[in-house]
């Protein structure tokens, strides 16, 4: 067993066992959609409008705040100290993970979506595998970030604190609200660089139209960004807290 599948093991072992995170990561996400769609449920226009962007944004933040929080209580509790006395790097460490929150962030795709189609009563015009896959998509993203950011908090306290400085501005400026073309120019080049937009419009288009290539195109600079947080997350991995 590689050093980055073992990792993934521990991780899983220890979210099976805490039965809070696990519904944290199953359970509040489709909770969350469910209120929405009770809120809307004598305009189910508007759930259909929204409802797409909200399916990409909740994964995105649900596993941006259990990742950053985990990866931090490893380092402040010596654990990640003590893994980095044996033949383990970091990017194996990152990589573990990613794998292991990758594959609870499909879990969540599947059962917020399957509900959100079902229950709820979304109505998409695309296929129902390219709604799971760019919700997966967002979710990595999501612990991607929150690794990235864990490595700059000193407790987990802090590591919340990072949400509304990481996650808020790009929900407000994701085209959620107010269409990205409608925001003021300097808000709208801001908003190009931020992957939640990309991760909402890829949503929004599947709902609308189905997949094409602007979907595609969107759907990667979402993964890119995971990538690239990733890396960065593996570059200023701390042992220990200071």
């Amino acid at each position: 067993m590689s050093a980055t599948t073992a990792t993934a093991g521990r991780v899983l072992t220890q979210v099976r066992h805490d039965h809070r995170t696990l519904a944290l990561l199953l359970v509040v996400p489709a909770v969350l959609m469910g209120l929405l769609a009770w809120v809307y449920a004598d305009t189910p226009e508007v759930f259909d409008r929204v409802g797409p962007g909200l399916l990409g944004v909740f994964p995105l933040v649900v596993m941006f705040l259990v990742t950053s929080v985990a990866t931090l209580r490893e380092r402040t509790g010596g654990t990640l100290e003590r893994l980095m006395t044996l033949p383990l790097g970091k990017g194996a460490f990152v990589g573990g993970y990613a794998l292991a929150f990758g594959l609870l962030a499909a879990a969540q795709a599947l059962v917020v979506s399957a509900l959100a189609l079902t229950v709820y009563g979304l109505d998409v015009a695309g296929p129902v595998w390219a709604v799971v896959g760019v919700a997966v998509l967002d979710a990595l993203l999501g612990t991607a970030l929150g690794l990235l950011v864990s490595a700059f908090a000193a407790s987990e306290f802090q590591a919340v604190q990072f949400m509304p400085a990481v996650v808020l501005p790009q929900l407000l400026l994701s085209g959620l609200l107010q269409p990205v073309d409608r925001l003021p120019g300097a808000l709208e080049a801001v908003a190009h660089l931020l992957p939640m937009t990309y991760a909402v419009e890829a949503m929004g288009a599947i709902a609308r139209s189905g997949v094409d290539g602007e979907v595609l195109l969107d759907a990667a600079v979402v993964g890119g960004a995971a990538l690239l947080a990733l890396v960065a997350g593996a570059a200023t991995l701390r042992r220990r807290t200071a």
